[in-house]
């Protein structure tokens, strides 16, 4: 699907901006059409995001970092003992 990324800060702020479009009065059609998306995509947005502040946006994305991050140090000592291992068992 080609198109706009948006990062999670700029939809927090779209669905906050579409959430007063929409409280005076606009359509929902009219709303995604002034936000550009679909309104699969507002919905989605609004799933993911709909409840979320910018800051906690950016501490969700430091975690999500942090547990990548970790997740590969997990992998590395994994590989690490494995080879240590088959070294102890004389299969090197």
């Amino acid at each position: 699907m080609a198109g706009k990324r948006h990062t999670p800060e700029q939809i927090i702020g779209l669905l906050r901006q579409a959430e007063v479009d929409l409280g005076s009065g606009l359509s929902m059609a009219q709303v995604c059409q002034r936000l550009a998306v679909s309104e699969q995509t507002f919905y989605r947005w609004r799933s993911q995001y709909g409840g979320m502040k910018a800051d906690e946006m950016k501490r969700l994305r430091e975690l999500e970092a942090e547990n990548a991050r970790l997740k590969k140090l997990v992998a590395e000592q994994a590989l690490d003992i494995l080879m240590l291992k088959e070294t102890a068992q004389g299969k090197f």
